[in-house]
């Protein structure tokens, strides 16, 4: 299990951000009218690359069984 915690911060606008980085360069971004919605919308991007590449692996650890 890979476990991370998300940057949450409000933009300029007053529009709330969570962000976290997989890997340099890989990442996922949420946005709401509050950070809560800004991280729940942050899961559902995360959901999303993992549904479409896979979970974060780190080189030198072993891959789990899909």
């Amino acid at each position: 299990m890979t476990c991370m915690a998300p940057v949450v911060g409000q933009d300029e606008d007053g529009m709330w951000c969570a962000h976290v980085s997989l890997r340099p360069g890989v990442g996922a971004v949420g946005e709401g009218g509050t950070p809560e919605e800004a991280v729940a919308d942050l899961l559902e991007a995360l959901d999303g690359l993992i549904e479409e590449f896979g979970t974060p692996w780190r080189p030198g650890t072993e891959r789990e069984a899909p």
